[in-house]
């Protein structure tokens, strides 16, 4: 099973960013929830060459607009 390591990076927002586990490769498109927003992938280039089962994924977000509620 692959494990790739995905550095989420967003432009035009303060967010920093983060870098997760997923055992899926992001897509250009897709929308991903990081802490309480929602962002959608503008682009996603492959750092190295995979490693083993490991997959090194540089993806640039942007602001969605959404926000999820926190109770």
């Amino acid at each position: 099973m692959a494990i790739f390591k995905v550095s989420y990076v967003i432009v035009g927002n303060a967010n920093p960013g983060m870098i997760l586990n997923q055992d899926h490769m992001p897509q250009k498109g897709d929308r991903v929830q990081l802490g309480t927003e929602y962002f959608e992938i503008i682009e996603v280039m492959e750092l190295v060459p995979p490693r083993g089962e490991f997959h090194y994924i540089h993806v640039t977000c942007r602001p969605s607009g959404k926000k999820r509620k926190i109770r």
